[in-house]
């Protein structure tokens, strides 16, 4: 049964960007390093014995969230920094950057689903209604996961004049869902746009699309940078580790922060999501100044302990120096000045109090920047042509365009996809 929810396949000119995509070789958007979704050939097997040996009990909270309950008018004055992040649960953060408001993978919803009456629910609510959020100036996509693309979410904030930047082929989605041609700026990899005094550039991530039982190679995925006059933000969307990181940093960096994913990893598809280990080096590679591990904490999507990703990501920053913040959600913070880790989660865990945590009651991360670490691929120059404004005064005949080495397709880069079927998350 295909409902509304699972959207629209790329059809006319975001058909054409897909199919002259460099990274779209035989049917399918490849990803930057060989990927597999899952691990194993029998994986659904090994997987059930997985989900049969977890303790269920510590899969979701004991007691209810400590969620902020964030009010309006705590951010109704600007930023005194000129950046201020809110982390609102899962991947979706609100960034105030330079008076510009982004809003990534928005995920309002109660399930994470094609259909209200199964799939993830959520473990704690929302920190605000949507109505009370406010005007939004840009919503940034990272890929068609339902617990990153909402379309109950998507329908609403349509009712405003944001712009929405996606990578190729999501677009149809938006568009199937409501959500005028014109505000719609579908970008490749490497591709920028300026939206609102803000540069947006999609960047590569390894991960996969897919709406349905099985991946779809029509859609891609990203990261995105996004750049302000004085600050810059990175967000991971979903992604395994790969060297493509360092490219990034090198490229764009460094960053005042950086919003990774840690959470709803699995021994079963490593390639795919980032161990909190893997997301505090990402952090490191990338030159990130404050790091905001997010992707945790409200849906169940993995076997792991529901606190555990905020355990191993507090140990790992400890050991790496690298300056954390880990508020609760609904909470804002300006990243310029950090506010010290609180363990509020440990209260609410499913685990005895002082067991099975990786870090000492009390450990507040040191406030010194992360090292950066050498390059891995070679260094491409930023684009820096000046590029028109997406948002303009009256409905233009075509949507905006956007810059970046989008060339003819070359020869296959390797991370060809494979057939095996997949949480969809």
């Amino acid at each position: 049964m295909r409902t509304e929810a699972f959207g629209a396949d790329p059809q006319g000119g975001r058909w054409h960007q897909v199919r002259n995509s460099p990274h779209f070789v035989d049917g399918s958007f490849r990803n930057p390093v060989p990927t597999r979704r899952l691990r194993y050939a029998h994986t659904p097997l090994a997987l059930m014995r997985t989900k049969l040996a977890a303790d269920g009990g510590r899969r979701s909270p004991a007691a209810a969230v400590p969620v902020h309950r964030l009010l309006p008018v705590e951010l109704a004055t600007p930023p005194a920094s000129g950046l201020r992040l809110t982390w609102l649960g899962h991947a979706t953060v609100l960034a105030e950057l330079d008076g510009v408001r982004v809003l990534f993978d928005p995920v309002w919803s109660e399930r994470v689903s094609p259909f209200g009456w199964i799939g993830p629910k959520r473990l704690h609510p929302v920190p605000l209604p949507l109505a009370e959020l406010g005007p939004v100036d840009v919503v940034v996509i990272s890929h068609d996961h339902y617990d990153h693309l909402d379309m109950t979410t998507i329908r609403t904030l349509a009712a405003g004049d944001a712009v929405f930047a996606v990578p190729l082929g999501i677009g149809a989605h938006l568009e199937h869902w409501g959500v005028e041609p014109y505000r719609i700026v579908d970008l490749d990899w490497w591709e920028s746009a300026e939206l609102d005094g803000l540069r947006l550039t999609a960047t590569p991530a390894r991960h996969y699309c897919s709406r349905g039982p099985r991946p779809s190679g029509k859609f891609l995925w990203s990261s995105w940078v996004v750049e302000g006059k004085r600050h810059r933000l990175f967000h991971s969307g979903d992604t395994g580790w790969f060297p493509g990181f360092a490219d990034i940093g090198h490229r764009f960096g460094p960053f005042d922060a950086t919003m990774l994913q840690v959470g709803a990893y699995s021994e079963h598809w490593p390639e795919v999501h980032l161990t909190p280990e893997e997301a505090v080096q990402a952090h490191r590679d990338l030159g990130g100044q404050v790091l905001l591990p997010m992707h945790w904490g409200t849906f169940d999507l993995a076997p792991h302990p529901w606190e555990e990703p905020a355990e191993r990501t507090l140990a790992a920053a400890h050991a790496a120096g690298v300056t954390l913040v880990v508020p609760r959600p609904g909470k804002p913070f300006e990243p310029a000045d950090p506010p010290p880790v609180k363990l509020w989660w440990r209260a609410v865990a499913a685990t005895p109090s002082g067991a099975d945590v990786l870090a000492p009651e009390g450990l507040t991360p040191p406030t010194t920047a992360a090292p950066d670490t050498p390059a891995v691929l070679a260094p491409t120059p930023r684009p820096d042509a000046p590029l028109a404004d997406a948002r303009p005064a009256a409905k233009p005949a075509v949507r905006p365009r956007a810059t970046g080495p989008r060339a003819a397709k070359s020869a296959p880069p390797p991370g060809g996809p494979d057939s095996g079927e997949v949480p969809l998350f």
